[in-house]
């Protein structure tokens, strides 16, 4: 990151333009690209903006020799799975990269198993090789409440999180880190780790998306892979969204995306079965009511992903 504030005072600017700044940063580019990709996520938008702003009022700052530290900028993202916190996080390593804060402005993404090992020596190096990958962007630990596990007196998850805490203090200047994952969980890990807490300066909520949200997502994740609802299968889809919510286990836009995984798989295999000769464009992007219907959504069953996801947190849980 420069710093501006090793010029001469001679050489530094008496006023600087704001707006200008904005334009030639890329900023108002990332912030378009946030709200033409994600649907809804309003709270979560405004807050990157207002973190946006700081910076480059920070930038402005240093320009002038007023600034006198890097602000901390290690976040924390709560929410349910599938609102888009990944993605967010994507966003925001390339707005640090564009504004200087950040050398390279990629993202690594890590879990549990990426940082803590399964015996005496082995967490260190594991958490070190991960820290040293991510150094110039940004760190996402998903799940990292998981790095805590206070009722397993030989587990080594405090081993990471110490060694985490000491880069997020002499390394924020190279390197921010994202934790992430439920709320009501993410408030506990704090209140355990009042170290982490002291150094996470963004507590960001993403909400539920809302059933038309969701359908909404449904019809673009369609539309990029070239497909899309004929008009009974529209309403089943919308039927299906509210169905599926009320189910264990629902992960937003991730069930979204499962549900029409299998949708699709079930259109090739309706396309394989029922057709008698050639099929054009249109029978090979079109899915049908009864592409979905035969979901175990609509009988009161648990959809694949609902038990897939039942699964992998009893696994979590047990390691």
């Amino acid at each position: 990151m420069t710093d501006d504030r090793t010029l001469p005072t001679s050489k530094r600017p008496e006023t600087v333009d704001l707006a200008a700044s904005f334009e030639q940063s890329g900023v108002r580019e990332i912030l378009a690209e946030l709200d033409d990709s994600m649907i809804g996520l309003a709270p979560v938008k405004q807050r990157i903006k207002e973190t946006a702003a700081l910076l480059l009022v920070d930038k402005a700052r240093r320009q002038m020799g007023l600034a006198t530290e890097t602000p901390t900028l290690h976040m924390s993202f709560t929410g349910n799975p599938g609102t888009g916190k990944t993605t967010v996080a994507l966003k925001m390593a390339d707005l640090l990269r564009r504004l200087g804060y950040v050398r390279k402005g990629h993202l690594v993404t890590v879990t549990r198993d990426d940082l803590v090992g399964q015996y005496i020596g082995h967490t260190a190096p594991k958490t070190k090789e991960v820290l040293k990958k991510a150094m110039g962007g940004v760190l996402f630990i998903d799940e990292a409440y998981y790095l805590y596990r206070p009722e397993n007196e030989r587990d080594y998850g405090q081993e990471a999180i110490e060694i985490l805490l000491q880069v997020m203090e002499n390394n924020r200047d190279d390197l921010v880190v994202i934790l992430a994952g439920y709320g009501d969980r993410m408030d506990r890990f704090f209140e355990a780790n009042p170290g982490f807490r002291s150094r996470i300066a963004h507590h960001i909520e993403f909400p539920d998306y809302s059933d038309d949200e969701l359908f909404d997502i449904s019809e673009i994740m369609l539309n990029e892979q070239n497909y899309a609802f004929d008009p009974a299968a529209r309403e089943a889809m919308a039927e299906y969204v509210s169905l599926r919510r009320d189910q264990s286990h629902f992960a937003n836009a991730r069930s979204i995306r499962n549900a029409l995984d299998r949708a699709r798989l079930r259109q090739a295999n309706r396309l394989f079965n029922e057709a008698g000769g050639p099929v054009d464009a249109k029978m090979l992007s079109t899915i049908t009511e009864a592409d979905l219907r035969v979901s175990r959504v609509f009988q009161g069953g648990l959809d694949s992903d609902s038990k897939d996801q039942a699964r992998q947190s009893a696994q979590r849980g047990a390691q």
